[in-house]
């Protein structure tokens, strides 16, 4: 079975259970500042688990695709990925644990026609915030596991959440097939607050899935997920323009394959190579590609003949994804823009290395990390370089400094996104508000051309990235500031109203941030001013947002621009 009959399986068997299919969001999240990547199936459905009615009911299923670089040193052995699909299917405040895993077990068994009894369980073994989940193994033992089949875990195995500091939690219910993980129900009871505490969540949810990725490797008959249907169309595509097989060179070429994959998909929901955030992860991903290609001798430009091998896959993604038709053209110019960039970065450092190797006859640690992060350049090739000169580098300086700068990332990151997954607090609320009137006022000051291309929500300020040729002149800033206030002003209502998507786009709602809606959208309107396909939070009327401002605006690459402003 290959991964698009699996997707279409789980698809089918979730819809005759009465779920509605609803599309991948996209890997940039839309309403949430605190992470760069949707990273879990449930990330984009945090507002309707928290309980905002979801507009096409109660049962959802669906195909995530989600973006983790956590533990992208990882990436390399047969089962790690920065890009994944996740299957999930949901329940918001509907059925709980006995469907979903009597589902979870008819669609294993009678579906995938895997062996019950190879199949073995776990359940949480409870602790002082929440008790030992009997409920789900009495279930399984309703099914008909035997008690030596089910295992009862701490909260390090068989709890999930909350993805931040705050958000939805619970208990889950894991299966596995011969030891292997196959399955994960988590049952969302909980809702952890700001002060640690642990409050039940008035319509509980479940939230069920599959990683697309192992699950396919597994139904192969394979324990290494690059020798499926998923990756070897991408992976004989690196064997023929290396001219070197797989199982010599298996940690390059997985990780060759892994990044620019990821790559192709992030771009494709509109993040370009830069020095900061999204576009950081983006540009670290395909220039670590480009060092393992070094590796295995792909010297010249390889990177876009790979994303084609990703583009052409029939057995997933062409036809599946729009976004990645649409935007072929535009994958592979940036992934030759980015690595004709780090070439000539990398002539730069070897150049420096030889100045520094002419100059003190050897190079220190804290010199070898000054090349590895002004330049990108590899500590491996630091090494060949100094071997061909016989010297050897203190790896240990080395380690030290760049454990150091590590350390600093985490700390500025996580200062960053301390509001925790999806805030919804006042203030947030606001900003979000915020920006509807500042894209209307964008629109209507600048001209219809403009579009909403990301955006960023602290407690301190909001931060909107649209579509624009120029840098705004003075009088624009102060045209634009002087519109949103004055709708503030007005103390319009802020109204809101699920419809068919084709009717939203009718009544002339604006859906810029994406490419796939569902067939049944909220729509939010303030007044006649601002009209817009989104998922919230937004405040009741405009009076509570106080003065809008301005602060600075800067550009945010090829033809967009961004604008800060604070709310006082």
């Amino acid at each position: 079975m290959n991964a698009r009959e699996l997707k279409d399986k789980y698809i089918s068997f979730f819809v005759s259970k009465g779920h509605v299919e609803i599309p991948s969001a996209l890997l940039v999240p839309e309403n949430d500042p605190t992470t760069l990547f949707i990273s879990a199936g449930m990330h984009p459905l945090v507002p309707y688990l928290l309980g905002q009615p979801h507009p096409s009911g109660t049962r959802l299923v669906d195909v995530q695709k989600c973006v983790r670089t956590g533990d992208i040193d990882e990436v390399g052995n047969p089962t790690h990925h920065t890009f994944f699909e996740m299957l999930g299917n949901w329940s918001l405040g509907d059925y709980f644990k006995n469907e979903a895993l009597n589902w979870s077990y008819e669609f294993i068994t009678n579906h995938l026609n895997l062996d019950p009894a190879r199949l073995s369980v776990t359940c949480f073994a409870g602790d002082n915030n929440s008790p030992k989940d009997t409920d789900s193994s009495q279930i399984w033992e309703n099914i008909g596991l035997t008690k030596d089949k089910i295992k009862f875990l701490g909260k390090d195995d068989n709890w999930w959440g909350p993805a931040g500091i705050t958000g939805p939690c619970g208990p889950d219910s894991e299966m596995f097939i011969d030891g292997i993980e196959i399955w994960n129900d988590v049952f969302m009871q909980f809702n952890k607050n700001s002060a640690g505490v642990y409050e039940s969540l008035s319509k509980p949810n479940v939230d069920t899935g599959m990683g697309v990725e192992r699950t396919t490797a597994f139904l192969q008959g394979l324990d290494d997920n690059y020798l499926s249907t998923i990756w070897q169309p991408i992976i004989k595509k690196i064997e023929e323009i290396s001219n070197k097989k797989y199982f010599e060179n298996q940690k390059p070429i997985r990780i060759i394959a892994d990044h620019i994959r990821s790559a192709v998909f992030i771009i494709a929901d509109g993040v370009e190579p830069a020095n900061k955030e999204r576009g950081y992860v983006l540009r670290r991903l395909i220039r670590r590609a480009i060092r393992q290609g070094k590796f295995i001798g792909l010297e010249t430009n390889f990177c876009h003949q790979v994303a084609q091998a990703v583009l052409d896959n029939q057995n997933n993604y062409a036809g599946v994804y729009p976004e990645l038709n649409e935007n072929q053209e535009k994958i592979i110019q940036i992934l030759n823009d980015e690595e004709n960039r780090f070439r000539k970065s990398l002539n730069k450092g070897l150049n420096e290395i030889n100045k520094l190797i002419e100059r003190n006859h050897q190079v220190s640690g804290k010199e070898a990390f000054d090349l590895y992060q002004n330049f990108g350049f590899p500590i491996e090739l630091i090494k060949e370089e100094l071997n061909k000169n016989n010297l050897d580098l203190n790896e240990v300086e080395f380690e030290k400094f760049k454990s150091d700068h590590i350390k600093l990332s985490q700390t500025l990151s996580a200062g960053k996104f301390k509001s925790g997954l999806a805030d919804h607090s006042e203030i947030i609320t606001k900003y979000h508000t915020a920006t509807h009137l500042l894209h209307a006022s964008l629109r209507k000051i600048l001209g219809e051309h403009v579009q909403q291309s990301g955006s960023n929500i602290t407690a301190d300020r909001l931060r909107f990235d649209f579509t624009h040729p120029d840098k705004l002149t003075d009088e624009q800033i102060i045209a634009v500031t002087n519109m949103v206030n004055d709708q503030i002003n007005k103390k319009i209502d802020v109204t809101v109203q699920s419809m068919k998507f084709t009717d939203a786009q009718i009544s002339g709602a604006l859906a810029f941030f994406g490419n796939k809606y569902p067939e049944i959208v909220t729509v939010y309107q303030i007044g006649d001013f601002s009209t817009e396909v989104c998922t919230g939070p937004h405040v009741k009327n405009t009076r509570d947002l106080g003065k809008f401002s301005i602060q600075k605006q800067e550009s945010a690459g090829g033809g967009k621009r961004r604008i800060y402003a604070i709310l006082e």
